[in-house]
């Protein structure tokens, strides 16, 4: 069954599709990750990060909420130029605003965050609904492209700003070039075939007395879209809420490999994704349709390092990251599985809004884990200090 599988993903698969759709997702999602591995260098230890969380994803959520509506009027080659502006003068405006320890104002960074969030939102749900059009290839290659995003962007962030001492100006800078790629990845190597045929289709579609026979057809289908959708957004609101909030306060170990506490933040999220990367390629090989299973098993594991927040009771770091590896695991199982639930059982009329359409759960279940994280985080670290325990506010 495996083999089987496995040759009818890779049967018939477009090397320029994978290559395009692969570096779509990468691009479309690494500037938030490096928004998020570097949200302890944007606001200081004084604020919560769950306030870079929030800039990151409400926006990106409102932009879910409403554009399945109305995008489909935008083509996509404009769709593409406008996402790469917005997202490089979002990631300007952060790097080139001086660091919070210069006076400069935190307002001014969550602007470029929030420019970069709708440009992320609306690039997620505009590429996975181009997916409809270029087969199941694309879809398996966009979700290892946005787990390798999360491996990119967190990792490189790490590598430069902890390893290679680079400064945090400099590094944001670099990444403000990054949409760069997008642009060419649709103008150069996505092949134009199935855009074209879909354009044809609809211009029949729009000829008078065109579709007229359809209606009773369309409100039977809302009835099966409806039931995909309680199935598969429900658990994966679930696992974004849980994905994104056990990065509260859980650095806070006597014994660790680093010299500074801000090297905890990207590297706990360096190694989350990482687990997000494998389970996020892992669709061609690997398929579950039951999707509450993982998302139970995080919320388990929120649980898990909200009380060692609290006790420290778990004797070595190297268990937390295993910890954190096996949440990104399981983020990534659900979110690319979520999809291919989605590919195998709405109709394919109604495909290319669902796929958009349900992005909007991911981002709901972040946006709840943010506004719940203020507090929480918060909480957490006064415990420590009324304990004696200061390292949440130290760089």
């Amino acid at each position: 069954m495996f083999d089987a599988r496995l040759r009818a993903t890779f049967s018939g698969i477009h090397l320029r599709v994978g290559v395009a759709f692969w570096l779509f997702g990468l691009i479309n999602n690494v500037l938030y990750v490096i928004i998020l591995s570097a949200a302890l260098d944007l606001v200081g230890p004084s604020v919560p990060k769950s306030l870079v969380l929030l800039a990151d994803v409400i926006p990106s959520f409102l932009m879910k909420l409403v554009a399945p509506y109305f995008i489909h009027l935008v083509p996509y080659s404009l769709r593409v130029i406008l996402f790469a502006l917005i997202s490089s003068w979002g990631m300007l405006l952060i790097a080139l605003t001086p660091a919070y320890t210069d006076g400069g104002t935190i307002t001014t960074k969550m602007t470029g965050v929030i420019l970069a969030s709708l440009s992320s939102g609306a690039g997620e749900l505009s590429f996975l609904g181009l997916s409809h059009y270029y087969g199941s290839s694309s879809l398996a290659a966009w979700g290892s492209g946005t787990g390798a995003a999360g491996l990119v962007g967190a990792g490189a962030y790490a590598i430069a700003t902890t390893t290679l001492g680079l400064n945090v100006k400099a590094t944001l800078l670099a990444s403000a070039f990054l949409p760069v790629l997008m642009l060419l990845s649709f103008f150069l190597v996505l092949p134009k075939g199935p855009l074209q045929d879909k354009a044809k289709v609809r211009e029949h579609e729009d000829m008078p007395g065109h579709g007229e026979s359809d209606d009773a057809s369309d409100r039977e289908d809302q009835g099966l879209l409806s039931e995909s959708f309680d199935s598969s957004v429900a658990p994966k609101r679930t696992s974004g809420f849980a994905t994104n909030t056990p990065s509260w306060r859980n650095d806070l170990l006597h014994s660790t490999p680093f010299t500074h506490y801000r090297s905890f933040y990207p590297t706990y999220a360096t190694i989350y994704q990482i687990g997000v990367f494998i389970s996020r390629s892992s669709l061609p090989f690997f398929r579950i349709h039951r999707l509450y299973p993982p998302s139970f098993l995080q919320g388990l594991n929120l649980l898990l390092l909200i009380l060692q927040a609290l006790y420290f009771f778990i004797p070595s770091i190297y268990i937390v990251f295993a910890v954190i590896f096996w949440e990104g695991l399981l983020g990534g199982l659900v979110y690319v599985n979520t999809f291919a639930e989605i590919r195998d059982r709405v109709p394919t009329e109604e495909r290319e809004f669902a796929l958009g359409a349900t992005t909007v759960s991911d981002s709901g279940g972040i946006m709840v884990a943010g506004l719940v994280g203020l507090g929480v985080e918060t909480w957490l670290c006064d415990w420590q200090i009324k304990r004696g325990i200061d390292w949440c506010t130290r760089l």
